[in-house]
């Protein structure tokens, strides 16, 4: 077995690297739990298979520079989710998205995490602004995205059915937060 690809990102606690084929056990199991996936949309994948053809075909690193990287706690080498800047070639937008196990949440490591990747799109790729899109029920998502210092400018809509925020920051308003 191949050693995972270095970091891109190191905080205080964790190190963010890209995600590769032989995760796919492990965001399959992230997928599995369904208050992880409760606001997404997204549904689990059927077999740890599926996730590897995913990880496979999954393009954004190698054609934008950034994509949804995989989160481990230093402490103890844990894969403990994603996080990441994700490039949509149709609309020019960069947006920010997180997705941890349960058993993380509401210990500031999504927080850390998307910092992180906030200053990597200002600061590495020199982007002028970077987006977020939540369903209006996912509090603790909003709640993060606030205190990174995204503010919500406009309304989402997602599967068509579910009312939401569009939050963004931009390189500006970021450099002068606290």
């Amino acid at each position: 077995m191949s050693a995972p690809p270095p970091a891109v990102m190191e905080t205080a606690r964790l190190w963010l690297r890209e995600m590769t084929p032989a995760d796919a056990g492990l965001l399959k199991m992230l997928n599995d739990d369904p208050q992880v996936l409760q606001y997404t949309g997204d549904m689990a994948f059927a077999s740890e298979e599926e996730a590897r053809q995913f990880l496979e075909g999954y393009e954004q690193y190698r054609l934008f520079n950034r994509g949804r990287w995989a989160v481990i706690r230093k402490e103890d080498n844990a894969f403990m989710g994603w996080c990441g800047l994700k490039y949509h070639p149709d609309t020019g937008q960069t947006d920010l998205g997180f997705r941890l196990m349960k058993r993380y949440w509401n210990h500031g490591y999504t927080t850390e995490a998307a910092r992180a990747c906030l200053a990597y799109g200002f600061d590495q790729l020199g982007l002028a602004e970077i987006y977020a899109q939540v369903r209006q029920e996912n509090a603790a998502s909003i709640k993060v995205l606030k205190k990174l210092g995204l503010r919500q400018v406009g309304a989402a809509l997602f599967d068509g059915i579910h009312p939401g925020y569009l939050f963004s920051v931009t390189r500006d308003a970021w450099i002068s937060l606290p």
